[in-house]
């Protein structure tokens, strides 16, 4: 009996959330953040227009006036609003600073989720839920920055503006940040951008290694190859078959190694790491960034599957389809090609190379799907990347900052090639192994996130009150 009862007492207390040693406007933040992620946004059975009106009433609750916000959608997606809102700033002639975030989130599937992906779990020192990391925690973090700031009275100089969308992480859906800029940019137009995007790096001992910040993410394009041919029986086989030149080709681009290339930012970056890893790996790193062409130091830094891709476009297959019967020659073989390509690239470059790479005139590679904007990378100013830094010295002392390239994707590429220069905030810390974003039992560290929220906060308010 006495086990029994020590068992349920010790389960209850690792279910229970751990509030008792936080401050008051950390249990508020917690109340926000939780209702945020347990609102289902997934596309399949979830409202991001459920979310954004929830957020929105948090934000009148704290004093925001009905001018200052607004619901936006289009009628054929009803479940996925956005919301926009507004912070006006003492100096009516100051440009903005705009906090964007995203609410939808990635399919989760309850069956295969340890725990409920909609509830909000603390447990062992982590939130659990999806969402809990990408990206409604810095959802929650900016959203509860402008209560907070809404509640003290004017004192910022620059207007704040928050946009949280949805549809980033679903193809089909509507995405509130690519009509934002194409409808109504007046309503985001902004000085720059802070988004997501940006993770610092944490050790297997939890120690915090390096903070990041993203200027410049890679861009997503699909691409579609395709070899067509007569066909016939197949008791009759032809040298000339769909099947084998889609495969030759295949086999060519996947041996194809786009040039290297670098931005400020990877330079930075590569620059920075190379002093932090040392050994073989920093001395490559440093060799290549004084020269691209070194072969030796390329095939040393590129053994690292992320380095391999933060230096360059990179394509790999990803689908493939052919045939109509078992005993007839194929008429028809395609292959989807997705490539991620360096900042500032071109479609019509990738799209040269890949025709080079599969050297067969008689195949037809296009470009498919939306067709994404290729922007350079955002400038790293002193007023961006130097505040950034300042701030960090008081909430992270002794953990470097590099500047990034997210070699996924993100929303920030349709405000970059709008004119709103967009970039990955820093504050975050991920574990090594990525904290189940987009996969299984997705996670947040408590601390982390608490800590995340504070630099922020400090973060946005010296954004705001700057010249």
């Amino acid at each position: 009996m006495h086990s029994f009862l020590t068992s349920t007492v010790l389960a209850l207390t690792l279910a229970a959330p751990a509030m008792a040693d936080i401050r008051p406007d950390q249990a508020a933040f917690r109340d926000l953040y939780k209702e945020l992620v347990e609102t289902n946004t997934s596309l399949s059975v979830g409202s991001c227009t459920v979310a954004a009106e929830r957020m929105a009433a948090r934000l009148k609750a704290a004093g925001f006036k009905d001018d200052d916000m607004r619901i936006f959608g289009v009628p054929d997606h009803p479940k996925e609003d956005g919301l926009v809102a507004t912070l006006n700033g003492t100096d009516p002639k100051a440009k903005a600073i705009l906090l964007l975030a995203h609410i939808d989130v990635v399919e989760a599937n309850r069956a295969d989720w340890t725990r409920d992906p909609f509830v909000l779990v603390e447990e062992g020192g982590y939130f659990y839920g999806r969402g809990s990391s990408d990206d409604k925690a810095q959802a929650a973090i900016f959203t509860d920055a402008l209560i907070r700031l809404k509640q003290a009275g004017p004192q910022l100089r620059r207007p704040l503006k928050l946009a949280l969308t949805c549809g980033e992480e679903t193809d089909g859906a509507f995405n509130g940040a690519e009509w934002l800029v194409t409808e109504h940019k007046d309503w985001i137009d902004a000085q720059f951008a802070l988004n997501e995007g940006s993770v610092g790096v944490r050790d297997a001992s939890g120690k915090k290694v390096s903070l990041g910040i993203q200027a410049g993410e890679k861009v997503y394009q699909d691409f579609r190859i395709e070899a067509t041919n007569a066909g016939g029986h197949s008791s009759k086989p032809r040298p000339d078959n769909a099947i084998y030149s889609l495969a030759a080709a295949l086999v060519r681009i996947g041996q194809y190694e786009f040039p290297i290339q670098f931005s400020d930012t990877t330079r930075a970056y590569f620059t920075e790491t190379a002093k932090l890893t040392g050994g073989e790996m920093g001395a490559a790193m440093t060799r290549l960034v004084a020269n691209p062409n070194d072969v030796e130091a390329n095939a040393i830094v590129s053994k690292d599957a992320t380095y391999h891709s933060m230096l360059r476009t990179t394509c790999v297959a990803t689908r493939l389809d052919g045939g109509h019967a078992n005993n007839a020659l194929a008429q028809r073989a395609g292959a989807n090609i997705n490539c991620r390509m360096f900042p500032g690239d071109t479609i019509d470059n990738v799209l040269a190379q890949l025709v080079k790479a599969a050297a067969d005139p008689s195949l037809n590679v296009t470009p498919t799907g939306d067709i994404s904007p290729t922007p350079p990378p955002p400038p790293l100013t002193p007023l961006v990347y130097g505040t950034a830094k300042t701030v960090a010295q008081k909430h992270f002392p002794g953990v470097p900052m590099l500047p990034a390239m997210t070699t996924g994707a993100t929303d920030g590429r349709f405000l970059n090639a709008a004119g709103i220069p967009t970039y990955g905030v820093p504050g975050r810390f991920s574990d090594p192994d990525g904290n189940g974003v987009h996969g299984l039992n997705e996670r947040k560290l408590v601390e982390g996130l608490y800590e995340e929220r504070d630099y922020l906060f400090d973060l946005i308010q010296a954004y705001g009150n700057s010249q």
